[in-house]
């Protein structure tokens, strides 16, 4: 078949073409080569984030969420709010940020029930919940276990070695919304940054800082083995780790008195364990509770399934050590450790050097990850406190430190380093709210009314506030005689004085200053060249003081110190002069019975006179009250001064040129009786 005539053709196909075209013509479709081309807009490019822009310490208080809770109160600044917050510090600079702190200032009396990745810097009062409202000005916070920031250049910009984010949950109060509950400011607690705001942001949500050095500050030069050098403070511990092994470490903890007013009694130290570590062994102290059953019954027990817990001392998480007698100094088992075995005293380096210093060395047993001989932590939230009259002590968290050294314990004439080393520093503090201890009466030759010690001087109970008696009034002059006699056996001569001398009675009458010591200062004499004062100091508890001590500060006179005679003197910094009872007298007795039933309780009692020269301080006025110290000590606790004094003529209070009404009209009748 001729297959030629079978195709269509030509002018057909030409045809069929233009009609296709046509159609897709009036479709409004355009052949590929004609679609005109389209250029998408570019993405505007993020908004940089604020810690891009700071090249030093980033830090940031971002408030996460809040939450109105019960109980709901009709006044808004009552009307408490959970919380969650996260607090950042962030390594951009080109330096390690060794041992840092970080600083806020809140602002709504916030309660912390939680605190993560980070731990409160005031190790002494860091108990869950924490009242941010104790703190003076501002909470601070400190890193654990990451307590230094790497820099991003030797990290290769690894978050986890220069970034630390501190999770909090609590409470607070007021600032209901749309206000946002935010701390003032954030702050390094560290001189050689200066801290800005970061300009160009203004998040209502969030508090952000950066950090950079600052260009005035001169640095301290940096010791071979890169960690801080050791800390001064009033009293320091030193966590010192002698050996290592896999599972456990031996350590040495050494405390130290370097306060020349410092003391304590009986003293007892605690911690707390961050790392599920127990106590296997110790030597020169021991733990006040021995109790394992938190390990046999926990994940210690588990781990160590063929450890002896029989002997293990304390498994508790906050274990609280206290020291041992001096009779068992040479026990084999329990002593043996240099300055151990002292009953827990600690005196000033100025009375005993060798009791200023006390140490107990302790066996350590690890839990995972820690399982390695390089992987080593100090226990956080360090605490020591004595009984007493001691002073309060707020110490801060453990930080790297050089190692320690150690005489070689062979006699060579070489050192030993410790593998590790960690300081806590303490500082004499009075918590917010505390009352002294101990106060202070003034009294003259030429005055025969003796100033009290003020009323409530070392606190009042509730019972008092419940006006039984008068927290307010000034306390009542009194004769000289009645300063032996206790507070509650006093009412009767306090009044028949106030009749004799016409002095105003309160009423009701003013409370006691219930203080377990009191210290009578009384000028004895005045002449042309000198003068002197009697010292009395009054034991009104049961406690007995061994090796008391006792330091005026004297503002004026101190120059003029001669000499005690029944108790030693030694000049001191800063006007002060540091008094201890010789050979014999340096026991001040507990109160005691009288003679009979009817008799009042005895208080104990230590005396000695002081003398003064008039060569050192010309023009002292020992009339108008230059011969009364402005400060007392008692074993290292401030004392409560009385607000007035004696005068030759009447009283005056301890502010120069401030006169009672009394004497002012003494000196107006005197004036009046001589124009006449």
């Amino acid at each position: 078949m001729d297959c030629s005539r079978c195709r269509p053709p030509i002018w057909v196909l030409l045809l069929v073409f233009l009609l296709s075209v046509e159609s897709s013509w009036s479709q409004g479709t355009m052949p590929p080569a004609q679609t005109p081309a389209l250029t998408p807009s570019p993405a505007p490019a993020p908004a940089p984030s604020p810690e891009s822009l700071c090249n030093g310490i980033y830090l940031s208080y971002v408030l996460e969420q809040r939450e109105r809770i019960h109980p709901f109160t009709s006044d808004p600044a009552e009307q408490p709010y959970s919380f969650r917050a996260t607090a950042t510090v962030l390594n951009h600079g080109t330096a390690d940020l060794v041992a840092w702190t970080l600083l806020v200032p809140f602002r709504h009396g916030e309660l912390l029930v939680s605190v993560d990745g980070g731990v409160l810097a005031n190790a002494s009062n860091s108990v869950l919940p924490y009242n941010t409202t104790l703190d003076a000005n501002v909470t601070a916070f400190s890193g654990y276990p990451n307590t230094d920031l790497k820099t991003p250049i030797e990290t290769a910009n690894d978050l986890s070695q220069i970034q630390i984010k501190i999770s909090l949950v609590g409470t607070l109060f007021g600032s209901p919304p749309p206000a946002v509950p935010l701390p003032e400011f954030l702050e390094l607690d560290d001189p050689s940054y200066s801290c800005a705001q970061l300009p160009g942001f203004n998040d209502s949500g969030s508090v952000q800082r950066c950090c950079l050095p600052n260009p005035n500050y001169v640095h301290e030069p940096v010791n071979a083995t890169g960690f801080l050098e050791r800390q001064s403070g009033d009293l320091t511990i030193a966590y010192d780790v002698m050996e290592s092994y896999g599972s456990s470490y031996l350590a040495l903890v050494t405390i130290e008195n370097l306060n020349p007013l410092g003391r304590l009694d009986n003293w007892e130290l605690s911690w707390e364990w961050a790392r599920d570590e127990f106590i296997s062994s110790m030597r020169g102290a021991y733990p006040t509770v021995v109790d394992a059953s938190d390990c046999i019954f926990g994940k210690q027990g588990q781990f160590y399934q063929e450890f002896d817990f029989t002997k293990v001392l304390s498994c508790k998480q906050k274990p609280t050590i206290s020291d041992l007698s001096p009779w068992r100094y040479n026990d084999t088992e329990l002593g043996r450790i240099p300055h151990c075995c002292r009953n827990g005293t600690l005196l000033p380096s100025e009375m005993d050097p060798e009791q200023s210093v006390s140490a107990f060395q302790i066996q350590v047993q690890k839990m995972p990850p820690d399982l390695n001989r390089s992987v080593l932590f100090p226990p956080v939230n360090w605490n020591i406190s004595g009984s007493g009259l001691n002073p309060h002590y707020q110490c801060g968290q453990p930080i790297r430190v050089s190692p320690a050294r150690f005489p070689d314990p062979s006699g060579l004439d070489s050192e030993i380093l410790a593998l590790a080393s960690w300081q806590v520093v303490c500082n004499i503090t009075r918590p917010k709210g505390a009352s002294p201890k101990c106060c202070v009466s003034f009294s003259a030759f030429y005055n025969d009314s003796v100033v009290p010690c003020n009323t409530c001087a070392c606190g009042c109970s509730a019972s008092n506030r419940a006006q039984t008696c008068n927290v307010s009034a000034p306390g009542m002059l009194l004769p000289p005689e009645s300063l032996l006699v206790p507070f509650d056996n006093r009412t009767e001569k306090a009044l028949a004085w106030a009749q004799i001398k016409h002095y105003n009675v309160p009423s009701p009458l003013p409370c006691a200053d219930n203080c377990g010591v009191s210290i009578n200062w009384h000028v004895l004499t005045n002449y042309q060249k000198g003068w002197s004062a009697r010292i009395t100091l009054f034991n009104w508890g049961e406690d007995q003081f061994a090796d008391w001590f006792m330091a005026a500060k004297l503002d004026k006179a101190y120059p003029g110190y001669e000499q005690l005679y029944s108790f030693n003197g030694t000049k001191m910094d800063d006007d002060t002069i540091f008094i201890v009872g010789m050979a014999g007298l340096n026991y001040l007795n507990g109160e005691t019975d009288g003679n009979s039933d009817s008799d009042p309780r005895v208080p104990g009692k230590q005396q000695s006179v002081i003398s003064f020269t008039k060569k050192s301080t010309p023009g002292i006025d020992i009339l108008a009250g230059d011969g009364y110290p402005s400060k007392v000590y008692f074993n290292g606790e401030e004392c409560s001064m009385p607000d007035m004094f004696p005068t030759s003529w009447a009283f005056r209070s301890r502010r120069p040129g401030t006169f009672t009404a009394l004497g002012f009209l003494l000196l107006v009748a005197s004036l009046l009786f001589l124009h006449q």
